[in-house]
């Protein structure tokens, strides 16, 4: 575990994320570091990706609904990471004289 953030390296929502975004790895380590709204949703990001994995056991008149939904759920958390990890990217620079925005 790393110390003070309750994420372990081999947590399950760290693994989802750097599989969907590999070349962002130091990013995602340092946000999962200092963001828990980030760590929850990586980790909401893996629950979903097992919830799909497991689509086919439910019952055949539920299957192809819930697939959608499940399918719908990670492209929106995988959009939502994105944002994050683009946002992070941003580095606000402010001098003595410019006001913070």
């Amino acid at each position: 575990m790393t110390e003070g953030t309750g994420f372990e390296t081999g947590d399950g929502g760290l693994a989802s994320v750097l599989r969907r975004f590999p070349t962002h790895a130091a990013q995602i380590h340092a946000l999962m570091e200092r963001s828990e709204n980030f760590r929850t949703m990586c980790e909401d990001l893996a629950l979903v990706e097992q919830a799909l994995l497991t689509v086919d056991q439910m019952p055949p008149d539920i299957r192809d609904d819930r697939r959608r939904e499940f399918a719908e759920l990670v492209d929106g958390l995988t959009a939502e990471i994105a944002r994050a990890l683009s946002d992070a990217k941003v580095v606000s620079i402010t001098g003595k004289n410019t006001p913070p925005r």
